[in-house]
């Protein structure tokens, strides 16, 4: 008897991975997980936020793969016990996660939201563009996600600075760590992105006192984990003006809700969690790799700690 993957995602649909990852593992039965009918022979589970006790299903689970980059929903669950979680590391969803950086610090530095507001009201309005280098962007984050973004926008000329809970070092880019340098790098900032992974250490870590220490009028830019920031800290920075504007991918609970105060706000601009998405045909190859690996008794490779939460 075959093995089985099972797949869970409420958003992502089954096909397009079942024939990217068919190929890859002839040996193994994938299969969407509510149409799994023999559960003991699941050895891996391919998800995305999947409902409360889920794995409790599956007694010989092997592996966890997670339809994403962020893992902090799986960690502190007790229904997986001690099977590895692995988190996606696609080069496609490292690009696309980059090329969006690109789009929102571009869409700051040029005062884009400026001209949006000034087009609703039908005013011809200018503003002289900036030299790149003479506005500094601050990316929180220095993953792998976090360190192909911040390298793409020092390619562009901008003056970069990273801060990361580790050293790090980055072409180009000028690198701190620790929370005691923390407000420092928010200071100095002209447009501040999150790439903060959710952990205990960052739950609400951008609230009311670190907005306080930007530049009056920054920019923010998260795509990174809603609960990084205190929403209603956010929401008060941007109507008294210490954010200036705001590019928005993540939020605390999701969908954001339609009466929140950020759909109408000038200025921010609220995308729907689309930052950086898995793409099958490409993400397919480390998945299968994992599940080759696993059967032959092999680490996983990408496998999150539970300790640090990614």
């Amino acid at each position: 008897m075959r093995d089985i993957l099972a797949f869970y995602s409420a958003v992502d649909p089954f096909a397009p991975w079942a024939e990217a990852l068919a190929p890859l593992l002839p040996d193994v039965e994938i299969s969407p997980a509510d149409a799994v009918t023999d559960p003991e022979r699941v050895r891996t589970a391919l998800v995305w936020k999947p409902p409360p006790g889920f794995f409790a299903r599956f007694p010989n689970l092997a592996l966890v793969v997670n339809l994403g980059a962020g893992v902090d929903r799986l960690v502190a669950r007790e229904d997986i016990g001690d099977v590895p979680i692995t988190r996606l590391s696609d080069p496609e969803m490292g690009r696309m996660m980059a090329n969006f950086v690109l789009f929102a610090v571009l869409r700051h530095a040029r005062d884009i939201p400026h001209f949006e507001i000034a087009q609703r009201q039908a005013e011809w309005t200018y503003r002289h563009p900036r030299p790149a280098r003479d506005i500094t962007v601050a990316i929180l984050g220095l993953g792998e996600l976090g360190a192909l973004a911040a390298a793409e926008v020092a390619r562009l000329g901008f003056t970069v600075h990273g801060w990361s809970r580790s050293p790090k070092r980055i072409e180009g880019v000028t690198t701190h760590h620790g929370r005691d340098t923390l407000d420092t790098v928010l200071a100095g900032a002209d447009i501040l992105v999150s790439l903060l992974p959710l952990t205990v250490e960052t739950r609400g870590l951008l609230d009311a006192d670190r907005f306080a220490a930007m530049k009056p009028g920054a920019a923010f830019v998260n795509v990174s984990r809603g609960q990084v920031v205190d929403e209603n800290a956010l929401i008060a920075a941007l109507f008294s003006g210490r954010i200036g504007s705001a590019t928005l991918d993540v939020f605390a609970a999701e969908p954001l809700a339609r009466d929140s105060p950020l759909w109408a706000m000038p200025g921010v601009l609220v995308t729907p969690h689309l930052a950086s998405v898995a793409l099958p045909e490409t993400a397919a190859v480390q998945i299968a790799e994992n599940v080759r690996r696993v059967s032959a008794g092999l680490p996983a490779i990408g496998t999150v700690s539970r300790s640090r939460g990614y």
